[in-house]
């Protein structure tokens, strides 16, 4: 389909564009402090949003998308211990079956599956404790066992990327990128050194059931693991395979291997700007089908402390299941698939700071690719999405935040 190998083009291009003579990696927006011995550090992002998805299968919403996230380390033995806990209110801010946006896909609610919709996340997204250790100079250990976390399989969250940081919208290759960063039972094990990491999990695969204000029951039957490279502070690469046993609560009987391969570039911009892009490939199979493959290019350019510029490009490959085509002439043909993609743009401006937080008001447009099959379904071939949001979180300038060699080394957050 040319209109999607052209989005994926666009994807590459955004990653490989970049400013020379940078000097530093993106930092992610970060508060820390201490309390005793114990290292603190506090990360989060609450958006508040006016959603209007356009077409017969769109919707128009006002709610709020957030999150946030304390981890806090002390010494141990030779090693350090880490308590983490990741909390979010989407499931009072947009309510039960999530937000509108085209072309999504994954989950259920109600005991029916989601389509062009993106569901909330879970009230509790990650309680967990990781321990570290330097076994020698050149190799270190590190243990991980959440009974809500994320295992080693696939990138950094969409919701942590410096790429998507100030975008509130899920990419919709979600389910075919980053979707386990949310995961009831997870027990990881991985060596690193100062540029390499191997982590392999044990975790559940069942995507989180609709009830998201309790933990999941807690299973371990699909695992998986993952390869980092950090060459430098401004590059990040991953690969990772994983089986899922039964992820979907609509297909129980059906469970998924994944494959997903990630490249992650930040950079400084000028005094006070940073630059971050990310490209990834995702792929699901399932028993008797052939692979469904999805790409996503993404970047964040922030000129300055006030001014900053959101592009996404993706591509996926779905079936009439997935997206749910249950009326004719779809009804026989559940196992066919369908490539689509998006493009978005946004801007954000800074329009208040005080001293460690910041709010913008930005502005994010989306346009939608279908194949001319589904253009009775949607209305159009493309599609138009739109969302206004005010946005508050740390500031980035003067924290200091994770570069991307170390979100690699710590399961991907």
């Amino acid at each position: 389909m040319g209109v999607m190998r052209l989005i994926a083009a666009l994807g590459l291009a955004v990653l490989l564009l970049r400013p020379l003579g940078a000097q530093s990696a993106t930092p992610v927006p970060a508060i820390e402090g201490t309390a005793g011995d114990w290292k603190l550090m506090f990360q989060g992002i609450a958006f508040v949003q006016y959603d209007n998805q356009g077409g017969p299968r769109g919707a128009s919403q006002v709610g709020s998308l957030n999150w946030a996230m304390l981890m806090a380390t002390h010494a141990l033995g030779d090693g350090q211990l880490q308590l983490r806990a990741m909390l979010s209110l989407d499931p009072l801010g947009v309510g039960g079956s999530g937000y509108p946006l085209l072309l999504q896909s994954g989950e259920s609610y109600n005991g029916e599956p989601l389509h062009d919709r993106q569901h909330p996340h879970d009230a509790f997204m990650e309680i967990g404790v990781k321990y570290q250790r330097q076994l020698s100079k050149a190799i270190g250990l590190s243990l991980y066992a959440a009974p809500a976390g994320e295992p080693a399989l696939g990138p950094v969250a969409f919701i942590m990327r410096p790429s998507a940081i100030d975008n509130p919208v899920a990419p919709i290759g979600h389910h075919w990128q980053d979707a386990t960063h949310v995961s009831f039972g997870v027990l990881t094990a991985g060596v690193f050194t100062k540029r390499w990491t191997l982590d392999g999990s044990w975790f559940n695969g069942r995507e989180p059931d609709d009830q998201r204000w309790n933990f999941d029951p807690i299973k371990l039957d699909s695992y998986s693991a993952r390869l980092g490279f950090s060459p430098d502070a401004h590059w990040s690469l991953s690969a990772s395979y994983g089986y899922l046993n039964s992820p979907e609560q609509s297909a129980p009987t059906v469970s998924e291997h994944r494959a997903v391969g990630s490249i992650a570039y930040g950079t400084a911009v000028g005094m006070e700007g940073q630059w971050s892009s990310t490209l990834i490939w995702g792929g699901n199979g399932r028993d008797h089908e052939s692979l469904s493959s999805s790409v996503l290019g993404e970047t964040e350019l922030s000129i300055d402390a006030r001014n900053s510029f959101i592009v996404r490009a993706e591509y996926v490959t779905k079936s009439a299941a997935e997206l749910v085509l249950d009326s004719a002439p779809f009804a026989t043909a559940a196992k066919r698939s369908f490539d689509v993609g998006e493009l978005s743009l946004g801007y954000v401006r800074e329009i208040k700071k005080w001293g460690r937080g910041t709010l913008g008001i930005g502005v994010l447009g989306t346009v939608n690719f279908v194949p001319v099959a589904l253009q009775t379904a949607y209305g159009s071939t493309t599609p138009l999405g739109a969302m206004i949001f005010v946005r508050i979180r740390p500031r980035a300038s003067g924290m200091a935040g994770m570069d991307m060699e170390h979100m690699n080394s710590s399961n991907a957050r």
